[in-house]
């Protein structure tokens, strides 16, 4: 596979074009940032780690049943993704009380969410990612609506995935942002699954395991990206 122009350069990941048209490479960068690249840094072996992680995630998925654009991992930093034509949207689910959530109602961090809470956002880094709902989905032309319902039913069957996964290895899945895409007419998971984009707890601690640990400024950040891995049965060295 030939490696092309650069696509998209985002916060942490680049994308570049391959000889095939229906496949893209994905770079995980050593970038990190938060509050809409206000706090930014470089965290060494982060686009490796990440990459793996996703690598790990996306193929559980897939076993599942779950449509995911991932398709092999090249090295380290890099994988092989399918284009995807992107909804400009994320879906949110919250399993327990923690960020946003937090901040917006004044309820309690920690307290646990029974249903789980599903939310939307438009992806817009100059509006500061706003809270949306599907009406303005639909009324937008942001996504037809049968694709957001499909976006919001398989967001729900990867929380039912993944609260096991993570369960098993002692960590709460606390929430997570999912980035969704169209691929030959099916909806299909794109983006990346990593401690960048969801909440994870230790289950008996509560030890922050995720991103917060960088927003909050706890450290060792990636540390604990690796330290949830191991749990998981990933291996870093490889």
């Amino acid at each position: 596979m030939e490696k092309r122009a650069q696509l998209y350069a985002g916060k942490a990941k680049s994308v570049y074009e391959t000889d095939d048209h229906d496949l893209l490479i994905m770079l995980f960068r050593d970038d990190t940032s938060a509050f809409d690249g206000k706090k930014i840094d470089q965290l060494d072996r982060k686009g490796m780690v990440n990459n793996k992680f996703n690598a790990f995630i996306m193929e559980k998925l897939a076993a599942a049943g779950i449509p995911c654009h991932f398709v092999k991992r090249l090295s380290d930093t890099e994988s092989v993704v399918k284009r995807l034509d992107m909804m400009p949207i994320e879906c949110v689910v919250r399993n327990i009380a923690a960020g946003g959530l937090v901040r917006r109602l004044g309820v309690e961090e920690g307290k646990e969410l029974n249903p789980p809470t599903f939310e939307l956002f438009l992806k817009n880094d100059a509006l500061g990612d706003p809270m949306i709902n599907e009406s303005y989905v639909e009324a937008f032309g942001w996504a037809k609506s049968e694709h957001l319902a499909k976006a919001k039913e398989l967001t729900f069957q990867v929380n039912t995935v993944l609260k096991k996964l993570f369960l098993d290895a002692g960590i709460l899945l606390v929430d997570y942002k999912l980035e969704f895409g169209v691929f030959k007419g099916e909806v299909v998971l794109g983006d990346e699954f990593s401690p960048d984009g969801c909440r994870l707890w230790d289950a008996e601690t509560r030890k922050k395991l995720d991103k917060d640990r960088f927003r909050q400024g706890l450290g060792n950040v990636i540390e604990a990206y690796e330290e949830v891995g191991k749990r998981l049965g990933i291996d870093f060295d490889n």
